[in-house]
């Protein structure tokens, strides 16, 4: 199967760049400049170096035994992106790209987060690698996430709460490419997900990729054998496509993205983009957005910040028009079971992304046969949730 971009960044029919003329030679530049150093051994040295030395790769392939006993169906692993520094596959990307803004001689970070997972993973390597860094946040998101919000400044990046819109993480991802626009020349757009105008969605994909490339030597280590299914939470999409891409071709692993349902796909508040949504173009590129009746973009509402985007990855797109890859939508209820079900089963707090992976896996192991593998990614830990978490069982820890 075709699962490489061409030349305008398409898969299939999404995809492509669609912006301003005054973001063309930024993202050339960036093009040019990723199409360089991908290949390029020093690069790739450095970058392994930064995942092994700093962010602690390779993450574990943990067999989630008693997880398993319990549902009592497929063998379940669970790939602990949880275990990286800053606590997510966010690290991933960023690493990646900030070194490479370096060696295009930018001294400037800006990036969008949603949960705060992504700004505190830019904040962190531009702190490491002694860059200036700005993050901008919507501002119901800083509410959601004050911890995340005080180790982004911690770190010393500045902040800025995005008042416009839902003031959530489409309208951070609009200001930040503004932001860009305004700043080419020093600035590089840390982009934190794969979407995007091209080479966003290609770049973000290649340096999350080490999730699948572990996970398959792993699970081939521990098992003799490729998994049947692999399974990851989908917002933008990077945990997700980093999970899926080494195991593309492998047509007899099946491939499940979870999307956030928030209230259910049959109320408007929800973020399941492929179960909801229809084709559009926003943010840079064609692909699938959830959209009113007038084709504006709707605001969408999951218990996770992470997950909130109205849109996904335009590879996401193909994957699902392709049949590669199935989409599944997950409730916050279901959600919120699953992130209790981990903590107390295996001892691991998941993110609440992570944990509506985990809660179509607690639906659909116990069907399955017990010689059948499920990998399921834990794109990051839930201590940044867990008073949201409370919140949403009647118990406030700040008072």
């Amino acid at each position: 199967m075709e699962n490489s971009t061409n030349s305008k960044g398409r898969f299939g029919n999404h995809g492509g760049q669609y912006i301003p003329e005054t973001l063309m030679n930024a993202v050339i530049e960036l093009e040019e400049a990723y199409n360089h150093y991908k290949n390029d051994k020093e690069f790739n040295e450095e970058l392994t170096t930064l995942f092994n030395e700093y962010a602690g790769r390779p993450s574990r392939l943990y067999f989630a035994e008693k997880m398993t006993k319990d549902l009592g169906g497929a063998k379940i692993y669970l790939k602990r992106e949880d275990l990286n520094h800053t606590g997510s596959h966010k690290i991933n990307n960023v690493l990646g790209q900030a070194l490479l803004a370096k060696k295009m001689g930018k001294t400037r970070l800006i990036a969008e987060t949603g949960a705060g997972q992504h700004g505190v993973a830019t904040a962190t390597a531009a702190a490491l690698l002694g860059m200036e860094c700005v993050v901008f946040m919507g501002e119901e998101d800083t509410k959601r996430q004050a911890l995340n919000v005080y180790r982004m400044k911690l770190l010393g990046s500045d902040v800025i709460p995005v008042k416009s819109g839902t003031a959530t993480l489409k309208d951070a991802v609009s200001e930040a490419m503004r932001e860009w626009t305004s700043r080419i020349d020093d600035t590089h757009y840390c982009l934190g997900s794969v979407m995007g105008p091209h080479p966003f969605p290609t770049i973000v994909r290649d340096f999350q990729a080490v999730i699948s490339r572990e996970s398959r030597a792993q699970i081939l280590e521990k098992e003799g054998r490729l998994p049947d299914v692999v399974m990851a939470c989908v917002g933008g999409g990077s945990n997700a496509i980093g999970s899926f891409y080494h195991y593309i071709d492998d047509k007899d692993v099946k491939l499940i993205g979870c999307e956030a349902a928030g209230r259910g796909i049959d109320t408007f508040e929800t973020a399941a983009t492929i179960n909801t949504g229809r084709e559009g173009i926003f943010h840079g590129m064609k692909s699938y957005f959830c959209q009113d009746k007038y084709g504006q973009i709707a605001p969408v509402y999951s218990i996770s910040a992470g997950l909130d985007y109205p849109g996904i990855g335009p590879e996401h797109a193909y994957l699902h028009d392709s049949g590669r890859a199935q989409y599944v939508a997950v409730t916050d209820d279901e959600a919120v079971d699953a992130f209790e079900y981990l903590s107390r089963t295996e001892g691991i707090i998941p993110a609440i992304e992570s944990a509506h992976a985990v809660a179509h896996a607690i639906k659909i192991a116990p069907a399955m046969d017990k010689d059948k593998i499920m990998i399921i990614t834990i794109s990051g830990r839930g201590d940044k949730d867990c008073a949201a978490m409370a919140r949403y069982r009647g118990v406030d820890l700040s008072e």
